[in-house]
């Protein structure tokens, strides 16, 4: 199985431009496969009902067991989202663990030298992350005491912190019913719900999908359960689709190994 990547965070205005233009250049969706009417609101709902059941219950017996689950701070939460933004997790794990041990606090890392958090960082690469993280830390610190906000309009005026960013952290630290779209959680529902990897459905549709998706509990599980889904089994290139517990509810059933696409239906 092909190396787990971390985050990959789609369009959002506080992140890197290069990701910007990749989700602006998206078209149109491919909403259900052809030949078949567009489903209703009413007739998709069962549909993501059952999708989260068939996901929690696999997340049961399949999840990661990664350090930045055992803990709720929201400073936690927001070093290892912004570490995990395309970078594999193993890369990420030690040093999760070495920049905590040097900043264990918001007030820590606000206070540091920024070329100091810089060397620390280093090498996971991506070096304007460690600067952002570090202005993050700042203004959190003379804006809100050292505790980062959990509504999300509050979370988006903070410079560097994008529409993902903010969904992960109310849901991860603070337990609320927010959604999240990062690249692994976008093939999963782009593949089920619209029959392709999701790049060609419009950030708005997918968005409105990752939060109607939502289930009115367990939230959190959810959440992690979508990316783990998509790193492990959903993967881009070698999908474990004749496992998969979605394979009755998945539109692009069965995608091909090499090309990660759907294989076209056979004409009658």
């Amino acid at each position: 199985m092909a190396p787990q990547t971390g985050r990959r965070v789609p369009t959002n205005a506080a992140e890197p431009s290069s990701r910007r233009r990749r989700s602006a250049s998206a078209g149109a969706s491919k909403a259900v496969p052809r030949g078949q009417p567009a489903p209703t609101a009413s007739a998709e709902a069962p549909r993501r009902r059952r999708f989260g059941a068939l996901l929690l219950h696999w997340y049961a017996e399949h999840q990661r067991d990664l350090p930045w689950r055992h803990t709720r701070d929201p400073y936690r939460v927001l070093v290892s989202e912004v570490m995990l933004q395309q970078t594999q997790v193993e890369r990420v794990i030690p040093k999760y663990h070495e920049f905590l041990e040097r900043y264990p606090t918001m007030e820590a890392l606000a206070s540091a030298d920024p070329a100091e958090v810089r060397r620390t960082w280093y090498p996971l690469g991506y070096n304007i992350r460690p600067i952002r993280l570090h202005g993050i830390a700042r203004e959190t610190v003379a804006r809100y005491g050292g505790r980062l906000p959990e509504d999300e309009p509050a979370l988006l005026a903070l410079t560097g912190i994008g529409r993902y960013t903010a969904g992960a952290v109310r849901s991860f630290a603070y337990g609320h019913r927010a959604p999240i779209l990062d690249t692994n959680v976008r093939r999963v529902l782009g593949r089920v719900f619209h029959g392709t990897d999701g790049r060609r459905v419009p950030a708005s549709s997918m968005w409105r999908l990752a939060e109607a998706v939502l289930p009115r509990r367990r939230v959190y599980d959810f959440n992690q359960a979508l990316m783990d889904f998509g790193a492990t089994w959903c993967t881009a290139r070698k999908p474990l689709c004749l496992p998969c517990p979605m394979r009755r509810l998945c539109r692009a059933f069965p995608v091909t190994a090499t090309t990660g696409r759907a294989k076209p239906k056979r004409q009658p």
